[in-house]
């Protein structure tokens, strides 16, 4: 689980889609703070956190706190968008392997969700 997580923060600092693509288990699931149903399979959600880094990942994205109990790690971070401050949590579990195969996000407060529903519904809709 160590090694998924860190490499996790690697993608974080260079958003490299190769890496993700390796961390990422084919039956992984992804539940986003906006969309009801969980996102099933490697390429959704691929799909969704390579839209989440484009989104959220800008130079004032920082993790603030991380709590890690075996397979299981909450990441809390925050960033600016727009002028508005996201509080986030992501919560990943990996498997043995190292790759991630649950990846929930919540996002408060209810004026960071809008905007992040609406930049991510921008970058999903792209070609």
């Amino acid at each position: 689980m160590q090694l998924g997580l860190a490499a996790w923060h690697r993608y974080m600092v260079g958003n490299d889609s190769e890496l993700l693509g390796e961390l990422i288990a084919d039956d992984a699931v992804f539940h986003s703070p906006v969309v009801h149903t969980p996102q099933v399979g490697k390429a959704k959600v691929l799909l969704y956190l390579n839209a989440a880094a484009k989104v959220l990942g800008n130079e004032t994205f920082h993790y603030v706190r991380e709590l890690v109990d075996g397979p299981e790690a909450m990441l809390e971070f925050m960033t600016e968008i727009d002028g508005v401050t996201v509080n986030g949590i992501d919560l990943i579990r990996f498997d043995l392997q190292g790759r991630i195969v649950d990846f929930k996000v919540m996002v408060r407060p209810l004026k960071a969700i809008n905007k992040v529903w609406e930049l991510m519904a921008a970058q999903l809709d792209q070609p």
